[in-house]
């Protein structure tokens, strides 16, 4: 896998943001993990902006359990707890850690909400302390962002396969965890066409999927581009020159067609009756604090 495993002593876990996220209602991030075995061709957290100098190598904050006990019982306000943004909590070294196992029993324990973004059916190991955690509120967000199993062993090589990724959310679904996608991104040139936002729509329905979260297009910015770039000349020969010709040194690189895309995926979950959007946990503020504040 070409991946160097670190190890590391945090001094703090849990990020905090004084309004929850518009998209998830994130009110703390948690990141047990830097850097990701995945591979994925197009993830921004290979950015300059986030300090991972090899993102394929894998830091792990072995003192994260601890850390959250510590840092949950401080918490004024009860928010949601997200992680898989920065990179997949479920990738395979947690089968080793259980790092992520561990931290979900704290978060259960602690009666606080979480939201996890994945792209490995590997989450269904936990689906018992998820059970107890949805209680208060848990959700879980397959990244699915073509069914083609085929392309995604291209773009997604380390990842659980498509067909895994809805396996997964139908187990998830049926044993009452709220479930669904995030459709992002949409690769312009490689995803970006009617057939492959319908099939995710209807496959994401027939797998228990209550809502999909869309973005048509990506970001690309200075190492990340580069990444890409190198990526697109070695399995798509030729489309380096495409987005070169229509995105320059864009950010934002929206998908083809966009505005029709838009239209097909707005009526395709309305057909299937997905939301559009997620229902979020909102924020209690009556946590009590820890006498030894």
């Amino acid at each position: 896998m070409n991946s160097k495993i670190i190890k590391i002593k945090a001094k703090k876990l849990l990020s905090y943001s004084k309004n929850p996220d518009p998209w998830f209602g994130i009110k703390y991030g948690m990141n047990i993990y830097r850097g990701c075995q995945h591979r994925c061709i197009y993830c921004d957290s290979r950015s300059e902006c986030y300090q991972i100098a090899n993102f394929n190598n894998v830091e792990v904050k072995e003192n994260a359990i601890e850390l959250l006990r510590k840092e949950i019982m401080s918490k004024r306000v009860k928010g949601t707890i997200g992680t898989g943004g920065m990179n997949d909590p479920y990738t395979p070294l947690e089968k080793k850690t259980k790092l992520i196992r561990g931290a979900l029993k704290v978060i259960r324990d602690s009666n606080f909400p979480v939201h996890i973004v994945t792209k490995s059916s590997l989450v269904t190991r936990d689906v018992d302390i998820l059970k107890d955690i949805s209680r208060v509120y848990a959700a879980v967000s397959f990244t699915i962002t073509t069914t083609d199993d085929e392309l995604a062993k291209k773009i997604e090589p380390g990842a659980s396969l498509p067909s895994e990724r809805l396996k997964a959310m139908k187990i998830l679904s049926d044993a009452g965890i709220y479930t669904g996608i995030t459709m992002m991104p949409i690769l312009p040139f490689i995803e970006d066409n009617e057939e492959n936002i319908i099939d995710i729509v209807e496959k994401g329905a027939s797998s228990g999927a209550k809502y999909i979260i869309a973005s048509f297009g990506m970001t690309l910015r200075d190492r990340q581009r580069v990444y890409y770039y190198n990526k697109l000349d070695e399995l798509f020969p030729g489309f380096r020159q495409k987005y070169q010709a229509k995105y320059g040194n864009n950010y934002g690189c929206a998908a083809n067609n966009v505005k029709l895309l838009k239209e097909i995926f707005k009526q395709k979950c309305k057909e299937n009756n997905i939301d559009t959007r997620i229902k979020m946990f909102y924020e209690d503020k009556s946590v009590q604090l820890s006498l030894f504040e």
